[in-house]
């Protein structure tokens, strides 16, 4: 016997058939002596295209263990079936029993719980160090922004004394 992960969309209407649907599906691998190593609803997700109209579908997968003439019965399950939009079966060399990526758990939480850690001890950071320049000003150790923009004007009135004369003499000087 072979190992294939089937992947099959259903119509979203259909939603409330899905258990049926897939037990008569399950139903039709292990009669024929074959095995069902994982099972997955992923639910209702957006379609990236339209289908039929349809922009959600039901997803399901399952992954399974049979021969050929069961496969063809299932595959021709799902080519009459009109709530099936669409399906796609893979060839896989051994059983697949770990959780899919879409059926894990949400780690969702708890990264965002860290991520709330961590803005926190950057917010926490940036106070110590606001409250630190802040010391620093009333020492005279930083200059504030009045102090900065008076030399940037003393600059400036510097330039402005210096006639043009004297900085082409300057300039040819050098």
């Amino acid at each position: 016997m072979r190992h294939y992960e089937v992947v099959f969309l259903i119509h979203p209407d259909q939603s409330e058939q899905v258990p049926a649907m897939v037990e008569r599906y399950e139903a039709i691998v292990t009669s024929s002596g074959g095995n069902i190593h994982r099972s997955e609803d992923w639910g209702r997700r957006q379609l990236t295209h339209t289908i039929n109209k349809v922009h959600k579908a039901h997803y399901y997968l399952i992954n399974i263990e049979c021969n050929k003439a069961a496969l063809e019965e299932l595959l021709n399950a799902f080519k009459f079936n009109d709530a099936v939009l669409r399906h796609l079966v893979i060839k896989r060399d051994e059983s697949i029993t770990d959780p899919s990526p879409l059926a894990k758990p949400d780690d969702s939480d708890e990264s965002n719980s860290s991520e709330a850690k961590e803005t926190e001890s950057h917010s926490s950071e940036a106070n110590e160090t606001a409250s630190e320049s802040s010391s620093l000003q009333s020492e005279g150790a930083i200059k504030d922004d009045n102090d900065l923009a008076l030399t940037a004007s003393d600059s400036v009135d510097h330039a402005d004394a210096t006639s043009s004369d004297e900085l082409d003499n300057d300039t040819v000087a050098s």
